[in-house]
């Protein structure tokens, strides 16, 4: 049986919007265990760079803090809506924070990282001068 044109392109919208719907999903996973290690510090490593580490204890705080309850999340610093970078400023400094996928070994990139089983998150915190 041949399909018409019509057929045709209604099938491929069909399987454009099936593909959308499969990458938002995957997205939003990725998202949702971005922030629970961003927010709580779960399901993943937390490093910070020698910068960090020299600032006095309550600085360090301070910018945790900041990143912990980080929700300026748009389009132009978030564009594939996966919470995965981020700049905070507090009254002492300023600091960047993002998120890598590593796989299991952490010697390679994740083959996918939706999924928590083959990929360990690494969430680094540095200065904005380390960036």
């Amino acid at each position: 049986m041949t399909l018409t044109k019509a057929q045709s392109d209604i099938s491929r919208r069909r399987d454009v919007f099936s593909a959308d719907l499969v990458q938002g999903a995957r997205a939003d996973r990725i998202r949702q265990l971005n922030d629970r290690l961003r927010c709580q510090g779960d399901g993943g490593r937390v490093m910070i760079t020698a910068g960090v580490a020299a600032l006095p204890a309550a600085v360090q705080a301070s910018i945790f803090a900041a990143i912990r309850s980080f929700a300026a999340f748009d389009g132009a610093n978030d564009p594939f809506d996966e919470h995965d970078f981020g700049v905070v400023r507090t009254d002492a400094t300023c600091a960047c924070w993002k998120i890598d996928y590593y796989d299991r070994t952490l010697t390679a990139y994740s083959p996918d990282p939706a999924i928590p089983a083959v990929t360990i998150r690494v969430l680094t915190i540095m200065l904005g001068a380390e960036f």
